[in-house]
């Protein structure tokens, strides 16, 4: 069916109040649920907020047909959440600049670890994930699909390397939207349980966490630092930052020209091993390139389509509204009155606010995210006079309260991939997950070496 563009966001609230009110409602219910912990064999499996923030509004996107007109969240409104995500995500990042700031002599101290943990991130990806995709039959696909976890920057080398009509970028897009629609859920999970093992220490884990996307990394780290003491989970969501900010940054070059070559030798060697062991084999390659080209068509017009442009209005609206949301959560878990986390808010989003001014004076060549990292971190270091007031106010605010309304977001602008989703069937899900896993423990395993 044809999607129809949408229009650029001029408003910030008029053609959204049902995708803000349905925001609020989400996350009051899922902070009233909480954290719910299952066993599992000898670690455990723990569900926080934000994963059934995530939950919860992802099914309301998927049952929009079924409800009443006033209570649907609609196409558009689904495109309209997805391009709030990325201003609340940016309050986020500045929150954990903060930390960084403050804990700098603790960065220095992890020395190696926090250098050499960004092989990891890029090697385990290929290690766990291109075996079993060749083995499931994923041919060309898989170099796409596993060489790094798929986020924007690895969309653009495959683009400018191999373009998006090739077996290569229909491996990357898949992996893009796979991690788009299960990847927070899952490295939260995953990360949890991992934790829960007690095999590595905490900051290794956070050095795991950073994977180079904003929500999944909030999700690890959220999962990891709910099962240490207050003080450790602080130090956790501080190396997961550095790692994120690491990754984001210099990361683009181990993609380009370590974790990509290797996909691409990897894939020489093993293929024409692994590739036998497939039940489709070799005779039936043809129809799956068929299949695959087929399904990456709607995943190219998934996302591109419906692109929704936010004007500084607009964007200082979601950073308002998201605050807000952020404060009700942190009052709710962790018992601190609204009123005595507003001062800390307002120095986030003027944070914010100055990162992006400083994003579109320099011509947008240094990303946003990384403009917001540096001005925060600035802000709690020891260059700055009034550091330890910036980190009384801004300490009352706890880290995980951030992550919950981003991740409400992620939820609500889930179901508009679902549709192309589908054509990729489960193969692709089993590769995009061992992908995330891989990157996740090779981190954490030579941040170990290190640590220890």
């Amino acid at each position: 069916m044809e999607q129809k563009a949408a229009k650029p966001q001029g408003g910030a609230f008029s053609d959204g109040v049902r995708l803000y009110v349905w925001a609020i409602v989400i996350l009051v219910i899922a902070e009233l649920i909480g954290a719910i912990s299952i066993k599992a064999g000898h670690g455990k499996i723990v569900l926080l907020p934000m994963v059934w923030a995530l939950l919860l509004g992802a099914a309301l996107g998927l049952s929009q047909a079924r409800l009443p007109r006033f209570a649907q969240i609609d196409l558009p409104m689904q495109h309209k959440a997805a391009a709030i995500l990325q201003p609340a995500l940016l309050l986020f990042v500045a929150k954990l600049g903060l930390l960084v700031g403050g804990s700098l002599p603790k960065l220095v101290a992890a020395g190696w670890a926090l250098v050499f943990q960004e092989f990891g991130h890029f090697v385990g990806t290929i290690i766990l994930g291109l075996p079993v995709a060749l083995m499931l039959g994923i041919k060309r696909e898989a170099i796409g699909a596993t060489f790094s976890v798929g986020r924007e920057p690895s969309l653009a080398i495959i683009g400018e390397k191999y373009g998006f009509d090739s077996p290569e970028g229909r491996g990357v897009l898949a992996e893009y939207l796979t991690g788009t629609i299960f990847g927070a859920v899952f490295i939260s999970l995953f990360a949890g349980f991992v934790a829960s093992l007690n095999l590595f220490h905490p900051h290794s884990l956070a050095m795991g966490a950073g994977v180079g996307s904003g929500s999944m990394m909030a999700a690890a780290a959220g999962a990891i630092a709910a099962q240490q003491t207050p003080e450790v989970a602080k130090e956790v969501a501080t190396f997961a930052a550095a790692s994120n900010l690491i990754t984001t940054t210099i990361g683009t070059y181990f993609t380009l020209f370590i974790s990509l070559p290797l996909a691409v030798w990897g894939y020489r060697v093993m293929e024409p091993v692994l590739g036998r062991i497939s039940k489709r084999g070799r005779a039936n390659a043809e129809a799956a390139a068929v299949e695959d080209a087929e399904a990456a068509k709607e995943l190219k017009n998934a996302s591109t389509a419906h692109t929704v442009e936010m004007n500084f209005g607009a964007r200082l609206f979601a950073w308002v509204f998201s605050g807000a949301l952020a404060l009700v959560g942190n009052s709710m878990a962790f018992k601190t009155p609204f009123l005595d986390g507003v001062p800390g808010m307002l120095i986030i989003i003027g944070a914010v606010i100055v990162g992006e001014v400083l994003y579109f004076v320099t011509r947008r060549k240094v990303p946003a995210v990384c403009w917001v990292s540096l001005i925060a971190m600035f802000l709690t270091s020891p260059a700055f006079p009034f550091a330890p007031v910036v980190e009384q106010f801004t300490g009352k605010i706890n880290f995980l309260a951030l992550v919950t309304p981003m991740l409400t977001y992620a939820g609500l602008s889930v179901a508009k991939d679902v549709p192309a989703f589908r054509r990729l069937g489960w193969r692709i899900v089993v590769v995009s997950f061992l992908a995330n896993a891989g990157t996740f423990l090779g981190a954490a395993i030579i941040a170990e070496f290190f640590h220890v």
